[in-house]
Parts: structure tokens; C-alpha cells; sequence
């Protein structure tokens, strides 16, 4: 059983917990092509039997995710898991005339090649150590910037202190790092609270499978 099959990951599944199951249910080998954090969702790609040796040729594709930014909050971790660290009123209806057009500059003024520091709740090793298991022992360490880009930002829905918007980007890119940096820039702060991942490369979620319905296929 050699080739790709699509996963929708479900929120608190890590990816090595999906690869994990769908060894268990397909009984093969499995690989995936990067990782999602366990409180995302969305599209996973995994590789099955020989397959897993075209890793390296899917693991630098762009990616496309839905986020919800919530305004007026910040976190430790950057998203809505996170201890709460501080909190502003949000009144950007005092500041902009219009609300959806002012917050879309904004968003657009984050799109293009940057650098991005990696928060330090990742998967991110320091001297073989990875950063969130320094974060959860109190220790913040200095984390090296990376080249990322920003394809395209796009505002789907503005309900505040909520902003959902639509984000193309390459390989490493931080969903996280990027909503707390959109929540310094408006001035109030915030933190990514969800995260769908729609598409790696040329796949799609639309054509994911859930593992539930993965175990459904395997036992027809």
C-alpha cells in the first residue's frame, strides 16, 4: 500500500499521535511531511509504505490556514491554550472609520519575505532540547530568527474582538508569532484562538479523511 492519504487532523491529536493510529488501523508503514500543533486542526498528509521516501520533496510546500485572532488578549504560547498575560480594551471602532478596510492594511503590510522568531512554545530544539520543554520549566532562551513569507492575508470575517482571516505562506511559518505580532501592530495585542489548516501544496482539505472514517474504509 504505497502513496499519500490525507488526514483532517482533530484538535488535540498530535501529528505523531495520528501517524501513530493510522499505522495501528492500515498496519504499514507511515511518515508524515511536517507537523500540526495538537490544538490545530485541519489537513495532514501522510505517507504510507515507500512513499515515505518523497518526504523530502513535499516538506518545502506553501500552506494555507483559516485563523481567528482574538484582540485585546495575550498569551505565553501566542494562541488560546496559553496563560493570559495581559489584556487591553479593544476600540478600534474610536480609531478607524472603517474597521474592516483599516484592519485589512494592516494585514497587508505583513505580507511579503520577514523574519519571524519561533515562539517558545514549539517543537523547536536548543541544545537538544526542545523550547516548550524549557517553557514549561520557566526558561526562556534566545531563539534564532528564520526566513518565512507571507503570500497572502485576506480578512473573512471581522466580529471583534475577533478577526478571522484567510493566510498563505511558506514552509515555518508561525500562525501564532504572526496573530500576536498583528495584535502589536493595532495596538491592543492578540493571540491566534483557532487554527484550520486547508491546504499543504497541491492537497487539499476537501479531500481529508477524518481517522474515525479512516477505520471505517479499512474494516469494509
Amino acid at each position: 500500500m504505497d502513496g499519500i492519504i490525507l488526514i483532517n487532523k482533530e484538535k488535540k491529536y498530535t501529528s505523531h499521535d495520528v501517524v501513530a493510529k493510522v499505522k495501528k488501523i492500515l498496519k504499514v508503514k507511515v511518515g508524515h511531511t511536517g507537523t500540526l500543533d495538537p490544538n490545530a486542526t485541519g489537513i495532514l498528509p501522510l505517507l504510507l509504505c515507500n512513499a515515505t521516501k518523497i518526504s523530502k520533496y513535499l516538506i518545502n510546500h506553501n500552506k494555507e490556514y483559516i485563523a481567528e485572532l482574538k484582540l485585546g488578549v495575550k498569551t505565553d504560547t501566542a494562541d488560546g491554550e496559553g496563560k493570559v498575560i495581559a489584556e487591553k480594551q479593544v476600540n478600534l471602532e474610536e480609531i478607524f472609520e472603517n474597521i474592516n478596510e483599516s484592519i485589512q492594511q494592516i494585514l497587508n503590510s505583513f505580507v511579503g519575505k520577514t523574519l519571524q522568531k519561533p515562539p517558545m512554545y514549539s517543537a523547536i530544539k536548543v541544545n537538544g532540547k526542545k523550547l516548550y520543554e524549557l517553557a514549561r520549566e520557566g526558561k526562556e532562551v534566545e531563539r534564532k530568527t528564520r526566513k518565512v513569507q507571507i503570500l497572502d492575508i485576506q480578512i473573512k470575517e471581522v466580529k471583534l474582538p475577533r478577526v478571522r482571516m484567510e493566510v498563505s505562506c511558506s514552509k515555518g511559518t508561525y500562525i501564532r508569532t504572526l496573530c500576536h505580532d498583528i495584535g502589536e501592530e493595532l495596538g491592543c495585542g492578540g493571540c491566534m484562538e483557532q487554527l484550520l489548516r486547508t491546504r499543504v501544496s497541491c492537497f487539499n482539505l476537501k479531500d481529508s479523511l477524518k481517522l474515525d472514517e479512516v477505520r471505517a474504509y479499512r474494516e469494509q
